[in-house]
């Protein structure tokens, strides 16, 4: 059933047990939703609790209450209502869909969408699911702390790329602009954001040195990276930004980062200037915005590779498209 922000928040107001959620590979718009939220509705007096199918990122970790977030472990029950953010399809929450049992509330932008819950507000005209529970806040009058303006200027501020993507709308600068004087500061949080381990800065090289690029036809060209379980070793898990590394290079359309989680387990980002890639990571499984998706693939990574690499190729052929004033990224 297709909701409001009204109606979403008379059904936050209504329930006392209640789960928040987002989607594994958690990213700063599914976090900072997640932790402003949960800050109004605790001080509410509600009993809240954050489950998350994954660790959070080393980037996010300044956020308030990020300890909080908890992984699935058993079933819950007497939950009144499980609020699913920043997900477009339920597998996205990984073993969350699996320990709870409740009515589903899902407020999300992306355009890949399946309206799989009770109730959904879906609005994929907004750069970030952040700027919905902001407007979900603003509807319920809660007194936004300095600590939910920052998790929501994070969400904002990620999912645009801090304002230089085609989804930032001036609605979208005029709602940073709110939460910059109710207390977040935006260079604080770029300092988190642009501050890395001295392991990821010494591995580039050998991420680089994975770079290809595949002629994809008078459409655009597509450029790889591929972190296999060995390049990993160097840095865990901390690949935030390489994406960007052949997304920027001229020519380019499609960016793939192909990285190994285990043998027949690939971790798959989509990035593109003008094509849809989220149309390509929903053929297998994943989601996500016209130009920012990814997918798992359950096979070896050549394998892979060659899958997406192809389905890349005939995304360049059809030449789909988004118009700019959909504005999603």
């Amino acid at each position: 059933m297709e909701v409001s922000i009204k109606h979403s928040a008379k059904l936050l107001s209504q329930a006392n047990h209640i789960v928040l959620t987002a989607h594994i590979h958690p990213d700063g718009d599914a976090l900072g939703s997640m932790l402003a939220l949960y800050a109004y509705l605790s001080a509410q007096g509600k009993n809240v609790k954050m489950l998350l199918d994954d660790e959070v990122p080393r980037a996010f970790r300044f956020l308030a209450d990020w300890k909080k977030i908890e992984q699935p472990q058993s079933v819950m029950t007497e939950i009144d209502l499980l609020v699913v953010l920043d997900s477009s399809d339920l597998e996205r929450i990984g073993k969350v869909k699996d320990v709870v049992t409740a009515p589903i509330l899902n407020i999300d932008h992306h355009i890949s969408n399946l309206k799989f819950a009770e109730y959904w507000y879906i609005d994929s005209q907004v750069a970030a699911t952040g700027e919905l529970i902001f407007k979900l806040l603003k509807e319920m009058n809660a007194a936004i702390t300095s600590g939910m303006a920052t998790a929501l200027f994070l969400a904002i501020a990620t999912d645009c790329g801090f304002f230089r993507y085609a989804n930032t709308s001036a609605e979208t600068l005029k709602l940073a602009s709110e939460l910059v004087a109710l207390g977040a500061k935006p260079h604080t949080i770029s300092e988190y954001l642009d501050a890395k381990p001295l392991a990821v800065i010494k591995a580039l090289p050998k991420v680089l040195e994975t770079l290809e690029i595949i002629e994809g036809g008078q459409n655009g060209q597509i450029a790889t990276l591929t972190l296999s379980q060995e390049i990993l070793a160097d840095f865990k898990d901390d690949t935030e930004g390489f994406i960007n590394y052949p997304r920027n290079i001229e020519g380019i359309e499609i960016a793939i980062m192909f990285k190994e989680a285990d043998t027949h387990s690939i971790r798959v980002s989509l990035r593109s200037k003008m094509v849809d890639v989220s149309q390509l990571a929903l053929a297998f499984g994943g989601g996500g915005h016209a130009r920012a998706a990814g997918c798992t693939v359950t096979e070896t990574l050549g394998r892979a590779k060659t899958l997406i690499i192809d389905a890349a190729k005939q995304l360049l052929v059809t030449g789909l498209g988004v118009d700019d004033a959909e504005r999603d990224n």
